[in-house]
Order: C-alpha cells, then structure tokens, then sequence
C-alpha cells in the first residue's frame, strides 16, 4: 500500500492535488468529448454555409479575394466603347511632330514656328521702325496663320498646333490668316491694294 493514496488521506489534501482521476487518464473520455465536439463543428460550418449563400454576389467574390490573402482577381474591365464619354480624345494628329527623345521644343516645332513668326509681327508693329512697319508686322501676323494651316495639311503630327479636326483647323487658321492680311493690304492710308467695290461698300455703310 505504499504508493497508492486513498480519497480520505489527509496528505493528499495538504498537498492541494486531487485524488480524482483526471478526464484524459480515464479511457474513452477523450473520444467522447472529440465525438461530442464534431457534430458543433459541423453545425457551425453548416451555417457559415448558409450564410454565404445569403450574401449578394459582390460580397461573396470579397470574402472569397480575402481569403487568399488578397490575390482575388475582380471582374475584368470591360473593352466596349463606353456611351458616355468624360474626357476630350486626342485630335487627328495631335501627337508629337518629333520623337519621344527629342528636346520638347523640337516636339513642339509647328506651334513654336507660329508663334515666333506672330510675335516678331507683333513687336514689328509696336515698335514702328520703319515706314509701313505696321502693315508689314500685320501681314507677317497673317502669314504665320496661313502657315500653320499649310503645316496643318502637310505634316502628319504637329503637336498642340492640333485643336481639333483636321478640317476645322485648316479653315479656321486660313480664314483668320487670309483676313488678317487683306485687311492689312486695304489699309489706308495708301493702301497696297485697291479693292473698288470695297471702298464703295465702306462708303455706303459709313452714310
């Protein structure tokens, strides 16, 4: 009887340790409690289930990205033309009038061809060096339209020079340029060029 200690021994209960047998040393507790656990897991993995189905499909595809730590790929974007457009396309021949590698003045040469040969125009005009200056500052200010009109038609990408259509560019920079530089022939006084049925109808508007 050495060993072995009985529920009423008092050493037993100094010692603060329990005379009962534990659970796991009794045989066949441990496979009734890991029967008893798999019938709550499986009732708990059935409702999880259900409530799967009960979410709405974007849900589902979240929760589905989420568990694979995120890799989840969403709905592709479609290729259709969308019917509403929010942004302005690029014009026909808006593109670069050089290479990506160029300097961005050599990119933008058209537009910056225009606009120096208006601005020497313009400076012409407003500093008057010469007889006639202003006519001749407004004519250059004409032609540097009617140039890039021509640039317009001829070359195939000229950059911001491109506004909109091919078409409307050619008419609108034609037309202000062709004006421009009539007007700046007509002018009086001595004008460079006489137009009689001009003068009649200035006459005519004038009375």
């Amino acid at each position: 009887m050495g060993a072995g200690t009985s529920p009423a021994d008092p050493s037993a209960s100094a010692d603060g340790t329990s005379a009962a047998p534990s659970r796991a040393d009794t045989p066949g507790t441990g496979e009734k409690a890991a029967d008893g656990a798999a019938p709550d897991q499986a009732a708990t993995r059935d409702g999880d289930a259900r409530d799967d189905a009960a979410r709405p499909d974007g849900a589902a595809r979240e929760g589905a990205g989420d568990g694979d730590g995120g890799t989840g790929t969403g709905p592709r974007p479609s290729r259709r033309f969308p019917s509403l457009t929010r942004d302005t396309a690029r014009p026909e021949g808006g593109g670069r009038a050089a290479s990506g590698d160029a300097p961005a003045p050599a990119r933008q040469w058209p537009l910056l061809a225009v606009l120096c040969t208006a601005g020497i125009g313009l400076l012409i005009v407003a500093v008057d060096p010469f007889a006639e200056a202003f006519r001749v500052g407004t004519m250059l200010i004409g032609a540097a339209l009617i140039g890039g009109a021509v640039l317009r038609l001829v070359v195939p990408s000229v950059g911001m020079l491109a506004v909109r259509s091919r078409f409307t560019d050619l008419v609108t920079y034609g037309l202000l340029g062709f004006l421009i530089v009539m007007l700046a022939l007509v002018a009086q006084p001595k004008p460079w060029l006489d137009i009689p049925f001009l003068e009649q109808a200035v006459h005519f508007t004038i009375r």
